[in-house]
């Protein structure tokens, strides 16, 4: 079993909310026929409502959605990219192993409802000066540990690790993070999304040591789990 990662623009002529009703309603059921066993798209309808988000970097305003799928062999992903080439301008896909430091333990809600909350999405190339070695530590044994310092009211986290692009002109990058808040207000309020200025500082310091600032692009996603 295999995860991709896709990161969706739609077409131009397509708002945000066309774009979110073709994925829902039109592209997930044929990519659950295609063979996704598990489905998830966090998809970008929150900045009209949030023009200023402090967590809006990079390209992060250009994506329109990032889906999440399994298949049994990653070989078998043509049909799945050509449902979700129909609508879009451009498409990355990766190939990425998960790990999930902090789990969601509460849901509630049922697959294909929109999750409460919001996800923070997060994508990024390694520092050009770290090794494998040194941005595998600083990503996953020093900056995950203290992320928990860096946002305390964080509902959920997810860390992705790049193997490989799959599609052809796919910027290179090395991560994809999914980390989730239960409240719009645990986000947009800075008291409420971070620690204290110390660990804010410390965080600032430390980001260069596993990501490359030039290459680090983020953006608030609404979640749909459309199967589990």
């Amino acid at each position: 079993m295999e995860k991709l990662i896709y990161l969706a623009r739609r077409k131009p002529e397509l708002d945000a909310a066309e774009y979110r009703r073709h994925l829902l309603e039109e592209a997930a059921p044929r990519l659950l026929a295609a063979g996704a066993s598990r489905l998830d798209a966090n998809v970008s309808d929150l900045l009209d409502t949030m023009p200023k988000p402090m967590l809006l970097m990079g390209e992060g305003a250009a994506l329109s959605a990032a889906i999440s799928l399994w298949l049994d062999c990653y070989d078998a992903r043509g049909p799945i990219e050509a449902v979700l080439r129909s609508q879009t301008s451009r498409l990355d896909g990766y190939l990425v192993t998960e790990s999930v430091p902090q789990a969601c333990a509460d849901r509630d809600w049922p697959d294909g409802a929109r999750s409460p909350g919001v996800t923070h999405f997060t994508w990024f190339e390694k520092a050009p000066a770290a090794s494998d070695e040194e941005f595998f530590r600083a990503w996953h044994e020093v900056h995950t540990p203290f992320s928990f310092e860096l946002h305390p009211r964080r509902w959920s986290y997810v860390r992705n690790s790049v193997a490989r692009a799959l599609t052809p002109g796919a910027p290179p990058i090395r991560a994809i993070v999914s980390e989730r808040f239960r409240t719009l207000e645990d986000y947009t309020d800075p008291k409420r999304l971070f620690g204290s200025k110390d660990v804010l500082a410390r965080s600032a310091a430390e980001v260069a040591h596993y990501a490359d600032p030039s290459r680090l692009h983020s953006v608030p996603l609404s979640e749909f789990i459309l199967r589990s």
